[in-house]
């Protein structure tokens, strides 16, 4: 009973969170780690990229389907991959600022 009257004061009181960048020390370390990351991310993408269009390219002109159809797959990926790490900035920023914006 007790606990349940602490928990209703503690929802009607609110709670108000918000993120601080200054209390955790080395956060600008990890920021910089992170955006080294993604840097090696769409490295990485560029060389899929290019590997999967040779695979594709052989397949086609040794009319081997199945290769010419897992290159144009590996394409897509690699574009997915490359749009995703360049927009994880606006998709992050877009869900935090959704769920900030809730409201009980």
């Amino acid at each position: 009973m007790i606990t349940q009257h602490l928990a209703v004061r503690l929802v009607a009181s609110g709670v108000n969170v918000t993120p601080n960048s200054t209390a955790i020390p080395g956060l600008s370390t990890l920021s910089t780690l992170v955006g080294s990351l993604m840097a090696f991310g769409l490295v990485l993408s560029l060389a899929g990229f290019v590997g999967c269009a040779i695979v594709m390219s052989i397949g086609h002109h040794s009319a081997n389907p199945q290769w010419s159809t897992r290159g144009k797959m590996g394409l897509l990926v690699c574009l997915v991959a490359a749009l995703l790490i360049g927009g994880s900035d606006l998709l992050i920023n877009t869900f935090y600022n959704l769920g900030s914006s809730l409201s009980a």
